[in-house]
């Protein structure tokens, strides 16, 4: 048997995943999370062979416990089911050591056989986001990544500054050179258009 451990912040979701793969022969769902910090508690507790989780959860996202996942817990492998259609989240969920990434609205057939395949060491990717992947690098440094995290929530200047521990004059710089690279009218439109890339 494989064990599946599901991540899903929507109880509607977890639920239909949890029922159609309990429906497979081989696969057993060995637990449930609403949210990523508690699928981190119990992926340590129940060391599952395949995590299954959405990308945006409270406390957590899918791509943090990609990541933590991938350095704690090497022998349990990762599937990211989500809505987002976007190459920069594919290329962002492989950076976190994602084997697999699926959309929500796939056969659900093809979610068993991802997890049969992920647990048997193979890459299984959306096959239309494969082909874009390789183009979605990010142009954005980490640092201006940071800052225009921040400047999303509409803080100042002197906030940012501040909360990254750097001079206001550096963080107008990191928000000029990200707007000209977004092509973007100002550091609300680059932060926009950075989450649409799925970037930030």
């Amino acid at each position: 048997m494989i064990r599946i451990l599901l991540a899903e912040d929507q109880s509607l979701v977890l639920g239909a995943l949890a029922a159609l793969l309990s429906l497979e022969d081989d696969l057993e769902v060995v637990g449930t999370a609403a949210d990523g910090e508690a699928a981190w508690q119990l992926a340590r507790t129940l060391r599952p062979d395949v995590l299954v989780t959405d990308i945006e959860m409270p406390r957590l996202t899918g791509l943090e416990l990609a990541a933590q996942v991938r350095t704690e817990l090497t022998e349990v492998q990762v599937i990211i089911v989500t809505t987002f259609a976007r190459a920069g989240y594919l290329r962002r969920a492989l950076d976190a050591g994602a084997r697999g990434y699926l959309l929500k609205d796939a056969p659900s057939h093809e979610l068993a056989d991802a997890v049969r395949q992920v647990h048997a060491g193979r890459r299984v990717i959306n096959a239309s986001l494969a082909e874009e992947v390789w183009d979605a690098q990010s142009p954005l440094t980490e640092r201006e990544i940071q800052v225009l995290r921040c400047a999303e929530g509409a803080q100042s200047t002197a906030a940012i500054a501040q909360q990254l521990g750097l001079s206001e004059g550096t963080v107008r710089n990191y928000l000029s050179e990200a707007i000209g690279k977004l092509d973007a009218e100002n550091r609300q439109d680059a932060a926009r258009r950075a989450r649409e890339k799925g970037w930030l």
